[in-house]
């Protein structure tokens, strides 16, 4: 992951600039580094090829800069993955990356890996800001930052109930691990 962060922050300004709610679409090939003993990618690179195509998006629509600048970074609250294909080594993929959602406190995204306009997998995650100094940054405050109207892109109701469903109880709540 070193060399393709290295090379996206070397590149990204020659690739076009995008609206914020744009699909950002990174060419990428399957390494040897993302595959496992069935030669195929491994299911938590996934994840990670995730953060470069949502790092991406967030460059090339300068909105990164701004974030940084206010002391805001994003981080993965929850996500899931749905598997159709394989991903082979060697193989050449495209990563599609988009904001499908706002709520009170979140941004969904939707990621899909796509062969020739054909989906081999997707992600759905649900991502919060934070301060680097502490605290939640809620998605009205965000939308200020950027720019953006959040209210006028609502997360579908599936993706609302699935956050819900997923979601672990607040870090001043305790979170006992009872196996019942």
């Amino acid at each position: 992951m070193w060399f393709r962060t290295l090379l996206l922050q070397l590149t990204w300004r020659f690739r076009p600039r995008l609206g914020i709610h744009d699909v950002a679409r990174l060419r990428m090939r399957v390494l040897p580094t993302d595959i496992d003993v069935l030669r195929h990618i491994n299911n938590g690179i996934y994840l990670s090829l995730m953060d470069m195509g949502r790092w991406d998006l967030l460059l090339r629509a300068g909105v990164w800069q701004r974030m940084s600048a206010a002391g805001v970074v994003p981080v993965v609250a929850s996500s899931t993955m749905t598997y159709r294909r394989s991903l082979q080594l060697g193989q050449r993929y495209v990563l599609e990356t988009r904001i499908i959602g706002y709520d009170e406190r979140s941004v969904y995204v939707e990621q899909r890996f796509t062969v020739r306009g054909e989906v081999y997998a997707r992600g759905i995650l649900r991502g919060a800001f934070l301060r680097r100094r502490g605290g939640v940054v809620r998605t009205a405050e965000l939308g200020e930052l950027l720019g953006v109207d959040t209210a006028a892109l609502p997360v579908a109701p599936w993706i609302a109930d699935w956050a819900t469903a997923v979601a672990l109880p607040s870090t001043r709540a305790e979170a006992p691990s009872n196996w019942t």
